[in-house]
């Protein structure tokens, strides 16, 4: 989501809108860190798509032309591919680019669009990745004690897939109080930000 700061040269006069204005600079430096960590992420996302494909390409060359073959190289791409997914959901929602069930969003006007957006965050994607991040833990804590290998002969590990699973929901959690915090300073002015968004081709 691109943003930029409105009131940042012309601060508010008197001493109550004056703390308002600090408390919502340091939400805002807050935000634009979890961004900032959001984008890292897409970027590793992406080079962890070229990885997963070399790897298949690697693997099937191997098989096909010295008949070798291994469980360890098949269950790391599926290993990266739950990598891109989670890692990279953070970074689709930071950029508006995360699919919605737009049945009035693209027809309402830009401050409707905000309003739409807080209660999504506040209702739904808030308590869910809070939720599941929560429900993940155990999850990966019991693998990772019993160090818990794949039952496929030569196998990886399986705690580094699970705790990407709980490390995934904390980062979009991290990224959807971003998205609020960006969204209240829209409403209040201290911000401007693009409400765009376009269908995904299907």
């Amino acid at each position: 989501m691109v943003y930029i700061d409105c009131k940042r040269e012309k601060l508010p006069e008197n001493r109550r809108d004056k703390n308002k204005g600090r408390r919502m600079s340091v939400l805002l430096a807050a935000s634009r860190l979890i961004d900032s960590i959001s984008q890292f992420m897409g970027k590793l996302s992406e080079y962890m798509v070229l990885f997963c494909c070399l790897i298949s390409a690697g693997n099937a060359i191997v098989r096909y032309a010295f008949n070798y073959s291994s469980n360890g190289w098949l269950e790391i791409q599926w290993y990266l591919f739950a990598f891109v997914v989670m890692l990279g959901a953070s970074h689709a929602l930071r950029n508006n680019e995360h699919v919605r069930v737009d049945l009035i969003y693209g027809s309402v006007s830009d401050k409707a669009k905000i309003w739409i957006d807080i209660v999504g965050l506040i209702v739904f994607l808030l308590p869910a990745c809070v939720y599941l991040t929560w429900l993940c833990w155990p999850f990966f804590a019991l693998s990772y004690h019993q160090g818990e290998i794949s039952g496929n002969a030569g196998g990886l590990i399986r705690w580094p897939v699970k705790l990407i699973l709980v490390a995934g929901f904390a980062l979009l959690s991290l990224q959807g109080l971003s998205e609020l915090v960006k969204r209240i300073a829209a409403l209040t002015g201290y911000i401007s930000i693009d409400t765009k968004y376009e269908k995904p081709l299907q």
